[in-house]
């Protein structure tokens, strides 16, 4: 049975630790440890959370209600409707600049915001707020950073006064493929033909390395399709897909997009009759699909 949490981290007592599922022998020592990773943040509950997580003081093979339990007092005084839920995890200074937006932020942080920028999480809220004041300058960042190519350039990122949409126009004139954008290189963001567009493993193949295939080796077969699909539909018709996420089904998708048709997404979990309705709602001209799916080693019929 979990113990119940405490008014703060300060109030748990051995006989609630022992509650929790941890042997009386290891409780005061547990409390010991507990007290000394969080003595010093007195009503910084996030603060003292983190401290938790970095002394390494609950661990995997600590029963679950004793992680609850530490867990829930520590946040015991936490304000949800203003801060929203209490933090559980915290990622290192180096797993940070490792994202995305970290890395848009290390690299763009110091000549955006001078010497006001430190890291992507203490600056964090800083350079939001630069992005909202400044979103011409933040913008052509982004689409710089997402490999985005207009055919024809939008006249600028947000028409703020068109008044017939709710907040504006983004990127009003603009025209573009986005599959293009997935498949043509950008040398400057490090994305060449032999960069790796897609890894995955087939299903039953747990064991086996994963595969990869190249920029260019997607670029190929992308073309392919949608040169095929050129010969037998209008631009605009609209094709179905109902397949598992997997290789082919990316190749078909992008193959779609590029030449010009338009998509009607099935999930594979659907019904043939499901699959059916979807497919008269949405007018669709055809379906990609396959005649089953492994799941566990075992074949399943996907339309029938």
């Amino acid at each position: 049975m979990a113990a119940t949490a405490r008014g703060s981290v300060g109030e748990i007592r051995a006989a609630d630790v022992e509650a929790a599922g941890l042997a009386a022998a290891d409780a005061a020592a547990f409390l010991a440890a507990l007290r000394s990773a969080t003595g010093k943040y007195g009503g910084d509950a996030a603060a003292a959370w983190a401290a938790v997580v970095a002394a390494g003081v609950l661990r995997p093979d600590h029963p679950h209600a004793l992680h609850q339990l530490v867990y829930y007092s520590v946040y015991a005084g936490w304000d949800r409707a203003k801060r929203g839920p209490p933090p559980y995890w915290f990622p290192s200074p180096t797993d940070c600049k490792q994202t995305n937006l970290g890395r848009v932020m290390e690299q763009n942080g110091p000549k955006l915001l001078g010497a006001s920028y430190k890291d992507p999480i203490s600056s964090f809220a800083l350079f939001h707020k630069f992005s909202i004041e400044n979103q011409e300058v933040y913008w052509k960042i982004v689409l710089k950073e997402l490999s985005i190519k207009f055919v024809r350039e939008p006249t600028s990122i947000l028409d703020a006064p068109d008044k017939s949409k709710k907040g504006g126009t983004w990127f009003p004139g603009a025209v573009l493929n986005i599959a293009e954008c997935c498949l043509l290189p950008w040398p400057s963001q490090n994305k060449t033909d032999d960069s790796t567009a897609i890894v995955w493993r087939d299903e039953g193949f747990d064991d086996y390395p994963v595969n990869r295939m190249s920029l260019k080796e997607l670029r190929t077969q992308v073309m392919t399709v949608a040169n095929a699909l050129d010969t037998m539909f209008q631009k605009g018709d609209r094709i179905a897909i109902d397949m598992p996420m997997t290789c082919n089904a990316v190749i078909v998708y992008l193959a779609i997009i590029l030449g010009g048709f338009v998509v009607v997404g099935i999930a594979d979990s659907f019904a043939p009759q499901e699959i059916g309705t979807r497919m008269r709602v949405a007018k669709a001209k055809a379906i990609v699909t396959q005649d089953f799916i492994i799941r566990g080693g075992k074949k399943f019929p996907l339309y029938r």
